[in-house]
């Protein structure tokens, strides 16, 4: 009698064990990575990682959404969230010189509503383009902003071209939403004495810090900065940051917290392949861009954590 209490008590221990460890696998995060490949015309990507840097395509690289508006059928810098209500709202570009940007959500990144577009410029008939949307969540206010980058000719301080980039000087604009079906009225978002692009937000130790590509062609700048504020609405200082990356043209950053690190990803556009830096203060950047990995001819995406249930059920929808 005795061996066999020994015996249960040693099945317990085991069994408690590997409920443990079991839990621990479960709630390890999972991340998903939303890109384009190309100039966007076959639609949306997906990648996933369970370390946050080496990332595996889904569909064996195939698109999972292809687009179905704008002139140019275009599905490029695709931004998702998960909002609130659960649901995953995306934006993108839909064109080169569209003046508006596309839209549509997913319970589960499988199944998508109709895609439509959002005429965030339609009051402006001299802008240029809509490069680069991005939606992000102020909980202070409950609404979603949506920012992007805009050029309108004579509007902004100049910069110096020198016939380079086709006379592009773009800012940042954004409207704000609750619902994604009303929409406010377009604002200026962010005006430095730069051109800019390709801004992303990150709530971070009670701040925000807006990432971004300063543009300037001559010299060329090309590389990511950011700026920090008390709001996710702003203002953002002009005076920002020195450049947190490298010795290379960079664009499209995004971000994950892992850990006690924050990571910023971005498109090395002119290598044809992604790098990386992190950070633990949002002082020191480090470059890890040799320690990450992305399917070939990843572009312009972002980085998103989700529930394992998600992946779980991408996986068996998509199988490689």
């Amino acid at each position: 009698m005795r061996r066999i209490f020994i015996f249960l008590g040693l099945l317990a221990i085991l069994f408690s064990v590997e409920s443990c460890r079991t839990a621990k696998m479960t709630d390890d995060p999972v991340f998903l990575f939303s890109y384009f490949k190309g100039n966007g015309e076959d639609g949306l990507h997906l990648a996933y990682s369970t370390d946050g840097l080496n990332w595996f395509p889904l569909n064996d690289d195939k698109p999972v959404l292809e687009p179905r508006v704008g002139k140019d059928s275009l599905m490029r810098d695709p931004c998702i969230i998960q909002g609130k209500d659960g649901l995953f709202h995306m934006v993108w570009t839909t064109g080169w010189t569209d003046r508006y940007i596309g839209y549509a959500s997913s319970p589960n990144l499988i199944s998508w509503s109709q895609q439509k577009i959002i005429p965030v410029m339609d009051q402006e008939p001299t802008a240029r383009n809509c490069w680069a949307p991005e939606i992000f969540y102020d909980s202070i206010n409950d609404q979603y902003l949506i920012f992007w980058a805009t050029t309108i000719p004579g509007r902004h301080s100049q910069i110096n071209h020198e016939d380079k980039e086709s006379g592009y000087n773009h800012r940042m604009y954004y409207v704000t939403t609750k619902d994604f079906n009303t929409f406010s009225k377009t604002r200026i978002f962010f005006n430095p004495d730069f051109s800019v692009i390709d801004c992303t937000i990150l709530k971070h130790n009670a701040k925000f810090y807006m990432f971004l590509k300063n543009e300037n062609p001559n010299p060329p700048e090309k590389n990511i900065r950011f700026s920090v504020a008390d709001t996710p609405d702003g203002p953002f200082p002009t005076k920002v940051s020195e450049p947190i990356t490298g010795d290379y043209w960079a664009e499209g950053p995004t971000t994950l917290i892992k850990g006690d690190s924050v990571y910023l990803f971005f498109d090395k556009y002119r290598e044809h392949k992604y790098g990386a830096v992190r950070s633990k203060n949002m002082i020191d950047w480090e470059d890890i861009s040799d320690q990450v990995s992305f399917p070939k001819g990843t572009r312009h995406g972002t980085a998103l954590k989700v529930d394992k249930s998600v992946l779980d059920n991408l996986m068996s929808k998509f199988k490689n």
